[in-house]
This record gives C-alpha cells, structure tokens and sequence, in this order.
C-alpha cells in the first residue's frame, strides 16, 4: 500500500484537489487497492470545515466529487504513516517541518517536482485562479502517478 498525504495551508483547496484528482486518476487506472491517499493543513485555521466553494466547483466542472472533506492538521504521527508527502509551495514546505521536524526519511516533495516544469503552485484562495491551481495540481499528480508506475510495472495490465 503506498500512502500519499496532500498539504496545504488550509486543507480546504489545493490539497483536497491534489487528493481527489489523484483518487479519480487511480480508480481510473484499475489501482485503487494500491494506494491511501488523503490530505492535510499546516494551520488551524480552517479545521473541519469542507473543500472551499470554488475549488468544489472546479472539481465538480471535471467530474470529480468532492463531498465528505473536512480540513484537518497534519501530525508528527502522519509524517511517519506515509510514504509520501505531497505539498503546494515551500511555505507548506516549511510549516511541514515545523509539525514533524526534518525530513529525514526524504518523503517530502513540492507536487510541481513531479513534473518539467517544477515550483509552487499558487494558493487560489488569495489568487482566484482555480483553473490554473487545478490544471498545475494535475499535472503534478500525473507526473507523481507516473514516476510510481515507473517503480511497479507489475501495475500494468
């Protein structure tokens, strides 16, 4: 079982994205049973609250739902479940290591590391571009996704 875990600043839009765009892309993939995959805040702010509107409806305009979220923090404890951690900018990145301490098993990756054109993916809370947030995170997951298959050709059919 391979365990992925999503970070943002508030759970509440890009890592509850990056979650359920890499679920659909699993379930898709006939490889469910492979992986758990959930996501995480780095602040307090938003605890139990659900997916943000428009990132709701992003996901919702791509076929993804997005019902029964609700933001909670990430624990010391989850850094050591998982084997990897995904996040959405080197803020998240800081506020990681603050919760867990270093990295020292080198579980924790930028989602945009995943791809050609590695960075951060801008917090669409503060932006409004929830198109641009979500096409990065999908890129992001399918490169992720892609690197993991890559390791596990008994995945293909």
């Amino acid at each position: 079982m391979i365990k992925v875990l999503f970070i943002c600043h508030g759970n509440i839009c890009r890592s509850p994205m990056g979650m359920f765009i890499l679920r659909k892309m699993v379930k898709e993939e006939g490889l469910e049973e492979f992986f758990q995959i959930d996501s995480a805040a780095t602040s307090t702010e938003e605890l139990g609250n659900p997916v943000y509107p428009p990132a709701y409806r992003k996901l919702a305009e791509m076929g993804i739902d997005a019902r029964g979220h609700r933001a909670h923090q990430m624990t010391r404890r989850e850094y050591k479940e998982y084997d990897h951690i995904i996040a959405m900018d080197n803020w998240n990145l800081r506020n990681i290591e603050y919760i867990t301490g270093p990295d020292t098993e080198k579980k924790i990756s930028l989602c945009l590391d995943h791809t050609d054109e590695p960075g951060e993916i801008d917090d669409p809370w503060y932006t409004r571009d929830f198109d641009t947030a979500y096409d990065q995170i999908y890129k992001g997951c399918r490169g992720f996704l892609n690197e993991l298959k890559m390791q596990h050709p008994e995945w293909k059919k």
